[in-house]
């Protein structure tokens, strides 16, 4: 899933670049491992819908 830097999402989330957003290599981390945050941006459907197809799952 792309996010332009320029794009409303990627200007919420704070990105200084464009960024992809990968669902295919998952990995599971400490919150300590977490500076901070730096932005937020509501991405639920469109990582859902990667997600789904990464796991091959059915749609609801």
């Amino acid at each position: 899933m792309a996010i332009a830097a320029i794009s409303i999402r990627g200007r919420q989330a704070w990105i200084l670049l464009d960024s992809v957003i990968m669902t295919d290599n998952l990995a599971t981390i400490h919150l300590a491992e977490i500076d901070g945050v730096i932005g937020t941006v509501d991405l639920r459907g469109g990582v859902d819908m990667a997600l789904g197809t990464t796991l091959e799952l059915q749609p609801r």
